[in-house]
C-alpha cells in the first residue's frame, strides 16, 4: 500500500536537520520519498497542508504496565514508595498487566511516541498487548538476583525464554534489563551482559538514581556504581542507563569511553525528590549518547514524551543558571536520532529519510499554541509550545495507529473502562 502525506512541513531530523515543505510517501512499511511532490497515485491520501510531520518519538525508559497503578503512591517518601510499589507488583495478574500496557500504549500514541523501551517482568504479556496497540516495544525482561525476586524461576532464564519466544515478532525487540546494583550481584550482572552481547540486544538498567543507592554500593564494594559496573565489564554500546543523576566527572568519562547511552527522566526524579540532576552537557561533551525517558506511571505519572522533552530542557537551564544549555534542537534529538542509536536502530528509525521505517507523527499546524508557525521557529515551537493535544495522526512502521484523533487498533473505551477496576483490585487493599 502506498500512502502519501501531502503538503506538510517535514521536520526530517536528517544529518542536516532540514525542515522542508512537501510530501512524505510510504510504500508498505518504509519511506520512499521525502519532500518532492508525489505525482503518482496513492492508495491512501493524507492531507497535511500546514501541519507538521515529525519522526515518531522514542521513549527510552518506562514501565508501561504500571499505568493502572497511577495515583497510588504519590506524595510519599522514597523508601515508603518502594515498599508499597513492590508489594503491589508481587500481586499483579496477567489481566491487569495487559490492561495497563494497552492504557500506556494509548497514552504514548496520543503523545507521539511510536517506540518505547520497557523494563519489567511478564514482558510476554506486555509484548502481546503492545502488538495489539500497534507500536514498537523494546521490551527488556527485568533480571535480578533470584533470592530478591518475586518472579517464578530464575529471572535470567526467564529473560532468555522471552527472547526465544518473541525475537521474530513484528515491532517487538526483546532486550535484557538489570533492576539495579542494589539487587544484582556480580554474577547476575555478568550473566545478563553476556546474554546481551551474544544476541546483540539492548541492555538497560537503573543507575545512580539516588544518593542512597550510590553510598550504599560504595560501602558494600568500595566503588561507586558506574565504576563497579565498568570494572566487571557490564558497560558497553548496548547499554542504556536510566536516570544517572548522581555521577561524578570520572564516571561520566567512563560512560563516554564505553560508548553507552543514558535515559534522563527529569519528571520522575523531581517528583520523587531524589535530588541530583543528570549532567547532560558533560555527558554530551564526553561522548555519552543522551536520550530521554518518562519512567513509569507511579513516578511521573505521565508517559507524555513531548512534555518530558520540555521539562528536561527547563531543568538543565534552571539548575545551571544557563539558558544556552539543552537547546530545543538537542532536546528533539534526544527523543529521535539519539534514541534510535541507543536501541541500535539508527539505520531504521529516528528521522524521516528514504529507506527508513515510516514512523511518523502529524501535529496540527492550525493549533493556536503552535502559531505563529514558520520554518525559523518550528523546532522551538514544537519543544516549548507543543503538547500532546497537537497530535493528530500517528503511523508506526507504515500502520496508521491513530488517524485524525481516532485510535485504529485497540478498543480504547473498553481499556479505559477496565482500568478503574484494575486499580481497585490492586491498590484498594
Amino acid at each position: 500500500m502506498i500512502t502519501a502525506v501531502r503538503d506538510a512541513w517535514i521536520v526530517t531530523q536528517d544529518p542536516r536537520r532540514r525542515i522542508i515543505r512537501g510530501d512524505v510517501v510510504v510504500d508498505g512499511e518504509r519511506i520512499v520519498s521525502v519532500g518532492k511532490g508525489y505525482k503518482g497515485t496513492a492508495d491512501r491520501e493524507i492531507n497535511a497542508s500546514g501541519d507538521i510531520v515529525i519522526p515518531g518519538l522514542i521513549n527510552t525508559h518506562t514501565h508501561v504496565a504500571m499505568t493502572v497503578m497511577k495515583g497510588t503512591v504519590d506524595d510519599i517518601a522514597f523508601p515508603e514508595f518502594l515498599k508499597k510499589v513492590f508489594s503491589i507488583d508481587s500481586d499483579r495478574t496477567d489481566k491487569d498487566i495487559d490492561i495497563g500496557t494497552k492504557l500506556g500504549c494509548a497514552e504514548m500514541i496520543r503523545s507521539g511516541t511510536t517506540t518505547f523501551v520497557d523494563m519489567y517482568y511478564s514482558e510476554d504479556i506486555i509484548a502481546k498487548a503492545t502488538m495489539e496497540a500497534g507500536i514498537r516495544g523494546v521490551l527488556c525482561w527485568c533480571v535480578l538476583d533470584e533470592e530478591m525476586t518475586t518472579q517464578k524461576g530464575n529471572p535470567l532464564q526467564n529473560c532468555k525464554r522471552f527472547y526465544g519466544d518473541f525475537k521474530d515478532k513484528r515491532k517487538i525487540i526483546p532486550g535484557a534489563a538489570l533492576q539495579g546494583v542494589y539487587v544484582c550481584n556480580e554474577e547476575t550482572c555478568k550473566g545478563t551482559k553476556e546474554f546481551s552481547d551474544e544476541k546483540d540486544i539492548p541492555l538497560t538498567f537503573h543507575l545512580s538514581e539516588t544518593r542512597e543507592e550510590v553510598n550504599g554500593h560504595r560501602k558494600k564494594t568500595g566503588k561507586r556504581p558506574v565504576e563497579w559496573m565498568n570494572d566487571i565489564g557490564v558497560l558497553g554500546k548496548n547499554a542504556i542507563a536510566a536516570h544517572s543523576a548522581w555521577v561524578t566527572m570520572n564516571e561520566v568519562r567512563i560512560m563516554g569511553a564505553a560508548g553507552m547511552s543514558i535515559s534522563s527522566c527529569p519528571v520522575s526524579n523531581m517528583k520523587l525528590a531524589t535530588g541530583g540532576v543528570a549532567p547532560i552537557p558533560e555527558f554530551q561533551k564526553h561522548g555519552v549518547n543522551v536520550t530521554v525517558g518518562t519512567d513509569g506511571s507511579t513516578t511521573n505519572n505521565s508517559l507524555d514524551l513531548m512534555a518530558e522533552m520540555k521539562v528536561l530542557g527547563l531543568l538543565q537551564k534552571s539548575s545551571r543558571w544557563d539558558p544556552t544549555v539543552a537547546k530545543a534542537q538537542e532536546l528533539l534529538d534526544y527523543a529521535t536520532v539519539n534514541a534510535a542509536k541507543a536501541i541500535g536502530m539508527q539505520d531504521s528509525l529516528g528521522s524521516i529519510e528514504e529507506g527508513k521505517y515510516a514512523d511518523l507523527v502529524i501535529l496540527d499546524g492550525g493549533s493556536p499554541n503552535l502559531r505563529p508557525l514558520l520554518q525559523e521557529n518550528m523546532i522551538s515551537n514544537i519543544i516549548y509550545s507543543g503538547s500532546s493535544s497537537n497530535v493528530k495522526t500517528v503511523m508506526c512502521q507504515g500502520d496508521l495507529v491513530l488517524e485524525n484523533g481516532r485510535m485504529n487498533t485497540i478498543d480504547e473505551a473498553e481499556v479505559l473502562s477496565e482500568s478503574e477496576e484494575m486499580w481497585r483490585s490492586l491498590c484498594l487493599r
